[in-house]
C-alpha cells in the first residue's frame, strides 16, 4: 500500500432506515434495523467499517443511524469510539438530508459510503479518494464496468448506465470535496435509482443529458462536462477496478451473492 494522503478525509456511513420502516432483510433476521443483518456471520456494518478504518486515506469516521444502541454494541464501534475516531450522527429519511446532516461540523473533504456496501475494501476506498483528489473534483460518484460488475454477479442486474463508451454501474460512494460540493447531493432527493426510473434524470439533470442518457449517445466525459456546468461544480464519475464494489446487500439474492464473494476472498487468502 502507498503513502495516504496527506490531508485524512472524513468517511461517512449511512446506516438508517429508508423511509422509517422496517426493512424485509431486517425483519427476516430478527434485527431492528438493516445495518445489522448478519452477513457472513457478522453485522454487515462491520464489513464496511473494518475496511473504512483500515484505509490508509480515511481518519475521522462518522455513523449517520436513527437507532446507535445496536451498532454501539460492536466491538469494533465501541474500540473506535474509545480511540475518538468514530461519532454518531442522526440520520434523516432519506439519503440528501442524511448526507447534510450528517456533514455538520465535518472536516472536508468526505467520502460517503453506505452499511451494506460489503465488498468494498479498504483498497477500493483509497482508489475512490485518490482519483477524485488527482481529478480535483468538487463531487463524484463511483461506477464500476458493466462487464465487471457480470463476472462477479453473472445472474445479477440487467440494467446499466449507458453512455458511447461503455455500461456502468452505481457503487453507492460518493465524494464531496467541500460543504459547497454537497449541493450536488441534491440530485438524489427524489431517491436516484435513475435506471429504474428515467424520468427522474430529466428532474434533476435536465432533459437534454435525459436524451444523452436514454440513447446512450453521449460519452461518460462529455456528459459530466453538462453535469459540472449546470451545477457549477467540477464533477465525474470514478471508475473502479472491481465490479463487486457495485453489488450491495440488498435483497436475499445479494445477500447470498455477497457471502459467497466473501468466501471466495477468505479461501484466496
Amino acid at each position: 500500500m502507498t503513502e495516504c494522503t496527506a490531508k485524512p478525509v472524513t468517511a461517512m456511513i449511512l446506516a438508517g432506515k429508508r423511509s422509517g420502516a422496517l426493512d424485509a432483510l431486517a425483519a427476516n433476521a430478527g434485527v431492528a434495523q438493516k445495518c445489522v443483518v448478519p452477513v457472513a456471520g457478522k453485522p454487515m456494518i462491520e464489513h464496511t467499517l473494518s475496511a473504512v478504518a483500515r484505509c490508509p486515506d480515511i481518519g475521522p469516521i462518522r455513523i449517520i443511524a436513527h437507532e446507535t444502541e445496536e451498532i454501539a454494541a460492536l466491538p469494533l464501534v465501541a474500540q473506535l469510539i474509545e480511540e475518538r475516531r468514530l461519532t454518531f450522527h442522526e440520520a434523516a429519511f432519506n439519503l440528501v438530508d442524511s448526507v447534510v446532516a450528517g456533514a455538520q461540523g465535518a472536516d472536508f473533504p468526505i467520502l460517503v459510503t453506505t452499511a451494506d456496501n460489503c465488498l468494498v475494501t479498504p483498497e477500493g476506498y483509497s482508489e475512490m479518494i485518490r482519483k477524485s483528489l488527482k481529478q480535483g473534483l468538487d463531487a463524484a460518484s463511483a461506477m464500476a464496468r458493466k462487464e465487471d460488475v457480470q463476472a462477479a454477479d453473472p445472474e445479477g442486474q440487467s440494467k446499466f448506465y449507458r453512455f458511447a463508451d461503455g455500461e456502468f454501474s452505481n457503487c453507492n460512494m460518493y465524494w464531496a470535496a467541500s460543504e459547497r460540493a454537497l449541493s450536488a447531493t441534491e440530485v438524489f432527493r427524489s431517491g436516484g435509482q435513475f435506471v429504474k426510473f428515467p424520468s427522474r434524470i430529466a428532474k434533476a439533470f435536465g432533459l437534454r443529458n435525459l436524451a444523452l442518457f436514454y440513447l446512450g449517445i453521449g460519452s461518460r466525459q462529455k456528459l459530466f462536462a453538462q453535469i459540472s456546468r449546470r451545477f457549477a461544480l467540477k464533477m465525474a464519475p470514478i471508475i473502479v477496478s472491481s465490479g463487486e464494489y457495485a453489488i450491495d446487500v440488498d435483497n436475499e439474492r445479494t445477500l447470498r451473492v455477497t457471502e459467497r464473494l466473501l468466501r471466495c476472498r477468505t479461501e484466496a487468502a
